[in-house]
């Protein structure tokens, strides 16, 4: 990408992301898969240099510039540590995002400097075993006892919740209203009823914890209704062009490193006398991977920009986030190809990059809803 898209702020952040993944998250990046845990240090680290609070104003500890610069940055750390950038986005947008915009003055003194700064990582509790993209269908219940939230119920694939201090959840408040009955609660996650089940085997970004988790008597002050009851739907689905833009812009750093790891290979990798860069077939395959990269970071930032003038960009974040993780499938895998017998080993990155370029597809609302909105949508295109 040319340098002249950007700003200075946009160039310094994107800058400092990409020396910070190289250095520190790229070396380690196969040892947390394995280990699936990304290094405290590491996390504290990213939140002293303001990673951890790019969606947040300066009043509030948060190092916002606008979304150019917070999909430049997670696109860099994703091209470092796939894991690190899923966590990562998930905590901007999901964890800091409806505390931001829904929370009231006391809320956001209690949590949001902390969250900027890392000391507190969020997360996210709304899909449930019977409920995932259907978001309105949740059994878990919170029942207003004596001045307190009582919480009960199961999450499923709740991301960042056994790093997480402060959890979000998702209950059903008012049954007989329906879609208007679903509330938002703040939950800190040493609540005794807040309780991790187990933390999940994934196919890919393994370093970055998915639990199930259980909600048992949880009892909470009244005071950490998020937003006003009833609101629930409207908060979860509030942030989700930001929280796509993430994805997206995650999908594209792991697409990028799978490439890079490809082009690199294919040009020290000598095949009939010659470097495989100099054979057609696969000259023609890193032409297409490089091609799409770009076109999909030009997506994403189309997308960034709109969030950050305060313009409608739900078709667009959705274009972005869609384009985007099927892209990282195809250039992962075409990278995986490049490499041959080699591209199946854990010894090389690609193997890993192909594993976690999968869930892009469906974490944040699935291909399939992305394509859904993107349609709805076009009821309101001028012919």
């Amino acid at each position: 990408m040319h340098d002249i898209e950007l700003n200075e702020d946009q160039r310094m952040i994107r800058d400092m992301a990409r020396q910070f993944a190289q250095s520190e998250l790229a070396p380690r990046a196969a040892e947390w898969d394995q280990a699936g845990w990304i290094d405290d240090a590491v996390v504290r680290q990213m939140g002293e240099l303001g990673l951890l609070g790019m969606v947040v104003p300066e009043e509030w500890g948060g190092s916002y510039v606008d979304y150019v610069a917070y999909a430049l940055a997670v696109e860099e750390i994703a091209a470092g540590c796939s894991a690190t950038g899923a966590m990562m986005s998930i905590h901007n947008s999901v964890g800091c995002g409806p505390l931001l915009k829904f929370g009231n003055a006391e809320q956001q003194e209690a949590w949001l400097p902390d969250l900027a700064a890392g000391r507190a990582i969020g997360c996210f509790c709304l899909t449930e075993p019977q409920a995932g993209s259907e978001a309105h269908n949740l059994r878990t219940r919170a029942v207003l006892e004596n001045g307190e939230w009582v919480i009960n119920g199961a999450k499923q694939f709740v991301s960042n919740a056994k790093r997480a201090q402060l959890a979000i959840v998702f209950a059903v408040t008012d049954p007989e209203l329906g879609k208007k009955g679903l509330s938002a609660f703040l939950v800190p996650t040493d609540n005794p009823g807040f309780k991790i089940e187990r933390m999940e085997h994934k196919m890919g970004i393994r370093g970055s914890d998915t639990c199930a988790v259980t909600l048992d008597n949880c009892r909470i002050p009244e005071a950490n209704l998020l937003g006003p009851r009833g609101k629930g739907l409207a908060i979860a689905l509030s942030n989700l062009e930001g929280g796509r833009i993430g994805i997206a812009a995650q999908a594209l750093g792991i697409a990028r490193s799978a490439f890079e790891a490809a082009l690199s290979y294919a040009r020290e990798r000598t095949q009939f006398g010659v470097a495989l860069t100099e054979h057609q077939s696969i000259a023609n395959m890193l032409a297409d991977m490089h091609t799409r990269i770009n076109a999909t970071r030009l997506l994403i930032l189309h997308a960034a920009r709109l969030r950050s003038e305060g313009l409608p960009c739900l078709s667009e974040a959705s274009q972005a986030k869609l384009f985007a993780s099927e892209m990282a499938e195809d250039v992962c895998s075409k990278a995986v190809q490049i490499h041959g017998g080699y591209g199946y080993l854990e010894d090389y990155p690609v193997e890993r990059l192909y594993r976690d370029a999968r869930i892009t597809q469906i974490y944040e609302g699935t291909s399939e809803i992305q394509r859904l909105l993107i349609a709805r949508e076009l009821k309101n295109y001028p012919l």
